[in-house]
């Protein structure tokens, strides 16, 4: 009998042990989740701040530098700083050589400006047709236009000089203009974001209510591109106004160059001219100012399209 009351409490003893070592592993499992949890966060953000680091401390640099006289300049740590002559130093740049940076500054700004604009227009309108519209060769033009974003703009520039050399048009504010429409990136990216984030049947019920392709385009077609748009263009004005080489074999007349070539030549002079150092520093700060407010002027649309597009 008692042989017999035994059996369950053994049963019950065994099948508690049997039951022990299986919730072991799982408790370390637990604690290890929440600790690869902060290990990748603790690395993304030592990453990030790497990178920002990186990215930001040449312009802390300039800026803390277009704030020095030509003295400290020389004498003090480029990361800290001195006295803080910025406004003089402006003064000195905006008057010197009767007051060219200035003018140098607005050839950029229409330089960039205006043909970041109509590029991006023209950008919009051929990846609009180029999503939307089905006609033979379709397939080969987009082709040709993938192409044109494996050329590097430079190789281009020697071919569009002698091009606008034979028409007599270098020299010219024409000869930077008109280059800086064509944006093969820009057409590339208008036709992606045309063919996922304009429905068909939105662009069919216009042409119902009687408009036509244009006014489809610019009142239906355009407003659902935006985010796209903005990316076109702020893409475009950057590489405008960064662009060098191009301005340096088309002109030869001081009233014409953009910024990046003027300084260019004051930097060259550097040598003759010890003083003119401080105006290439100082002016190098400003010119970046107008891409800060670009961006930060136009990331608003960037947000609205990433809000409308979790919507949909």
């Amino acid at each position: 009998m008692s042989a017999v009351t035994s059996t369950p409490a053994a049963e019950a003893t065994a099948a508690s042990g049997a039951a022990a070592p299986a919730s072991t592993p799982s408790s370390p499992r637990r604690g290890r989740a929440p600790r690869e949890r902060v290990m990748s966060r603790t690395a993304a953000m030592i990453v990030m701040l790497v990178s920002t680091v990186y990215f930001l401390l040449p312009v802390w640099w300039l800026f803390t530098s277009a704030t020095k006289s030509r003295e400290d300049f020389g004498s003090s740590n480029g990361l800290v700083f001195a006295d803080f002559d910025l406004v003089t130093n402006l003064g000195n740049l905006f008057t010197y050589n009767d007051g060219i940076y200035l003018r140098w500054m607005l050839n950029s700004v229409l330089y960039a400006g205006a043909g970041a604009l109509v590029g991006t227009l023209i950008s919009a309108m051929c990846g609009y047709a180029l999503a939307k519209y089905v006609f033979p060769g379709r397939e080969v033009v987009f082709n040709v236009v993938l192409g044109g974003v494996l050329v590097p703009a430079t190789a281009l520039a020697l071919p569009l000089f002698l091009i606008f050399s034979q028409v007599g048009a270098t020299n010219t504010f024409w000869s930077v203009f008109l280059p800086s429409l064509v944006n093969p990136f820009g057409v590339y990216l208008a036709r992606i974001y045309a063919t996922a984030s304009v429905p068909d049947e939105l662009l069919e019920a216009a042409r119902l209510d009687g408009a036509s392709e244009v006014r489809t385009f610019f009142t239906v077609a355009r407003k659902l591109m935006t985010p796209a748009l903005v990316t076109i263009f702020l893409f475009q004005f950057v590489a405008i106004w960064n662009n060098f080489f191009l301005p340096l074999i088309m002109l030869r007349d001081e009233s014409l160059f953009p910024v990046t070539l003027g300084l260019y030549t004051w930097n060259s002079q550097v040598n003759q001219i010890p003083e003119i150092r401080t105006y290439v520093i100082v002016g190098a700060f400003v010119s970046i100012i107008p891409l800060i407010i670009a961006f930060l002027s136009l990331q608003r649309f960037w947000q609205s399209g990433l809000g409308n597009g979790s919507l949909k």
